[in-house]
């Protein structure tokens, strides 16, 4: 076969508009139909939806690592299990349905679905994110558009429709669900800002997220991690440190919520390095750090080539050995944003940093924070409540998780904060969301609300329940025109976002 035909055709912006306008028209009558369905109908479609997912859990991590290079297929299953079978056990007993009403507040609440959601997947977690965003926008009735990264289409694009197939054998419409199979920059462009997009769901970089919000449409995107881990002389150093490699190893660390960088107390911090290498870290001596800095840190940034690898390919790459070493340790002087070793880092390399007490622990995590991470999340060891909310108080995270691993506890797998591939990082991160992504960011409430006065009687709304529940009214929608348009007020401002855009999406599809 020929390199001509192995290699994905590069779409006109004529072809890119036409394609898009299809799906989305597609997707708009299943969403218009799809919001009719009682409740009952929408929880066994999306417990059809998990259980598929559930079941090729083990396929897609095996084939996932294989396409991508990224993490270990042990724990892409967990990943792919919590989001299948676990989103489901986690709300799959909510009701995102019918009218919510309050004799006390004298209110009804109406859930509106968003109705078309767009969604960009990484290629870091892309299966996991495939499910999880899938079965949010479906069990709160939104159909859903997935563009998985280039890195990932063909894992991504399997997983898509054993979801589809599984929801309209379920009762779902056809359509309800769709996956880009061949993402290129016209045609997610056309996405992105089409009028026929109702709401943008981006998990990535900073390009996708900036690229989400300047598209013109509803988007909730989220910010890059960099989680600072405090470690002080109140808690048990060996649990903590175990907490810490399992962590930090977890998938080759390549959720956005692994530590970056420990803070320890002075007083224990010779004692938590001996912990670490007990709980299998190895600890680089100072030549190895700095052959690590060379190596992960180049003029362009982070190398990607060493995202999601094994701790002993990393080490060889940087010209030590570390075998059956689950993490690297790289103590580091400088705790400031100057030393690149303590940005984020999509690999299993943590720096190791000192602090004198629980100020300079504060100080040195705000610092490690300053350029990146803002929003996001943040560990701590500790017995001391009162440091505990010291810390919470002062770094400028929205999660702070304590005495767990920051990759699963601030991701919501092991705390109750909400099981989520999506991590939102509030106002200091860029983000429009704080918390981890729920069903609830895909629907907006409309509210019946009576005179407080009790010389006003409240209705009785128990019997007209379902009829309440009123599907949105049909919208009218044409393809796109492949006919240049004439020119608008504002249409100049509308190019340079547009141009803006694009350039963002270049950067994401060749990362």
């Amino acid at each position: 076969m020929s390199g001509s035909d192995t290699t994905p055709r590069m779409l006109t912006p004529d072809v890119a508009a036409a394609r898009a306008g299809q799906m989305l028209n597609t997707a708009r009558w299943a969403a218009d139909s799809f919001a009719k369905m009682d409740n009952e109908t929408v929880r066994m479609v999306v417990k059809a939806m998990s259980e598929a997912g559930f079941a090729k859990a083990k396929d897609y991590a095996e084939w996932a690592v294989r396409e991508t290079g990224y993490g270990r297929v042990a724990h892409k299953i967990m990943k792919n299990e919590g989001c299948s079978r676990g989103i489901f056990e986690k709300y799959g007993d909510l009701d995102f349905v019918a009218p919510r009403i309050s004799h006390e507040a004298k209110t009804v609440e109406l859930a509106r679905p968003a109705g078309v959601v767009f969604a960009l997947t990484p290629v870091t977690n892309p299966v996991a994110t495939v499910y999880f965003k899938a079965l949010l926008a479906v069990m709160t009735r939104n159909a859903i558009v997935i563009s998985p990264h280039p890195g990932a289409k063909e894992v991504c694009a399997d997983a898509v429709r054993t979801l589809a197939v599984a929801a309209q054998s379920a009762g779902a419409p056809a359509g309800l669900i769709q996956v880009v199979e061949e993402p290129t920059i016209p045609l997610i462009d056309h996405f992105m800002t089409s009028d026929d997009v109702d709401l943008i769901v981006a998990t990535g970089g900073p390009a996708v997220v900036k690229a989400a919000y300047r598209s013109g449409n509803p988007a909730i995107g989220v910010g890059s991690g960099n989680a600072p881990v405090l470690v002080d002389d109140t808690c048990d150093l060996r649990k903590a440190a175990k907490y810490i490699v399992d962590s930090k190893g977890f998938d080759n660390s390549i959720l956005c919520t692994n530590e970056s960088t420990i803070l320890a107390f002075e007083s224990v911090a010779d004692q938590l390095l001996q912990q670490l290498k007990n709980a299998r870290a190895h600890v680089c001596k100072p030549q190895e750090v700095e052959a690590l800095r060379k190596l992960l840190f180049t003029d362009s940034g982070f190398n990607v080539d060493m995202i999601g690898k094994d701790a002993s390919l990393i080490a060889e790459a940087a010209g030590f050995r570390a075998p059956g070493a689950e993490i690297l340790v790289a103590p580091v002087e400088l705790i400031q944003p100057e030393e690149t070793l303590v940005r984020e880092k999509l690999c299993p390399v943590l720096a190791f940093g000192r602090v004198d007490d629980i100020n300079q622990g504060i100080a040195a995590a705000r610092s490690v924070m300053r350029k990146s991470g803002k929003g996001h999340s943040a560990v701590i060891h500790s017995t001391d409540e009162r440091r505990i909310l010291s810390y919470a108080n002062a770094v400028p995270a929205l999660r702070i998780v304590v005495n767990v691993g920051c990759s699963l506890g601030a991701s919501g797998f092991e705390t109750h904060l909400g099981p989520s591939m999506t991590i939102g990082t509030g106002f200091a991160g860029g983000s429009s969301v704080g918390a981890n992504l729920k069903p609830e960011n895909f629907i907006n409430m409309a509210r019946i609300a009576y005179n407080k006065s009790d010389a006003e009687p409240f209705g009785v709304f128990e019997g007209l329940a379902r009829d309440t529940v009123a599907a949105p009214l049909p919208a009218i929608h044409t393809f796109p025109s492949t006919a240049p348009s004439a020119p608008q007020a504002g249409g100049e401002m509308r190019a340079e976002l547009r141009q803006l855009i694009q350039e963002e999406l270049k950067a994401i599809l060749t990362a």
